[in-house]
């Protein structure tokens, strides 16, 4: 990736976390503890993450499409650089230059004010919760120990977040994805912290079901590979 001639407002993860964050801000910065990345920093105008992994090396969330976002995107150059912002897809392609893709749409969301109560568990399905700091992992599993799904949760002072909520699809249609967010929901600390997530079309249908809301969409940009 070419330097990026105009960096702005670099700031620490404690700067970071002093301020007044939006809510998508939020949302990243426990996403990182979730998946436990480095903290974001604020950067050309959004917020980035050093993923550093074999399939993405940064990624850079933006509230909105802004000129600091296209900026950025012009002086990258190779793929597997992420650029995301809460717009719709189409909003996000046409800030982007030639050679750029957009994944598969995403949409940010936010939890039930009434959330619903845990349904019981299944026959012949056992659940697992473990908690390590301020992440929460939650395993159900078959009957012949097979993992049938699986999710995490991270909560901030800011926010509560679930992440890679998966159902395997040999156990979908049994009230497992309920289950697991239900569960997750359980280790939440702060009564009236609120609760976000970024869904999958897919997975969107699920959280609505549950009383999830779509803030916005959420879209991806990257150099095709």
């Amino acid at each position: 990736m070419q330097e990026y001639d105009r960096i702005k407002n670099v700031q620490s993860a404690g700067a970071m976390a002093a301020s007044v964050l939006p809510p998508i801000a939020a949302w990243l910065a426990a996403r990182s503890i979730a998946r436990g990345l480095p903290a974001p920093v604020v950067d050309c105008g959004g917020y980035r993450v050093d993923v550093n992994s074999a399939d993405e090396v940064q990624r850079w969330v933006f509230p909105t499409v802004t000129e600091d976002l296209a900026a950025l995107a012009r002086s990258i150059s190779r793929p597997a650089y992420m650029v995301k912002a809460c717009a719709a897809p189409e909003e996000l392609r046409a800030a982007l230059p030639n050679g750029w893709q957009i994944h598969a749409p995403g949409y940010f969301m936010a939890g039930p004010d009434l959330p619903h109560a845990r349904p019981a568990c299944p026959p012949s399905y056992t659940v697992e919760t473990n908690c390590t700091g301020a992440v929460t992992e939650v395993l159900v599993l078959s009957a012949n120990g097979e993992l049938a799904a699986s999710g995490y949760a991270a909560e901030t002072e800011h926010i509560f977040i679930y992440d890679r909520i998966v159902t395997a699809p040999e156990h979908q249609r049994r009230g497992l994805g309920r289950l697991l967010m239900a569960t997750l929901r359980d280790a939440k600390r702060g009564a009236s912290t609120p609760e976000r997530l970024v869904a999958t079309e897919e997975g969107r249908a699920l959280y609505e079901a549950l009383g999830w809301r779509t803030l916005s969409a959420f879209s991806t940009g990257s150099i095709a590979a």
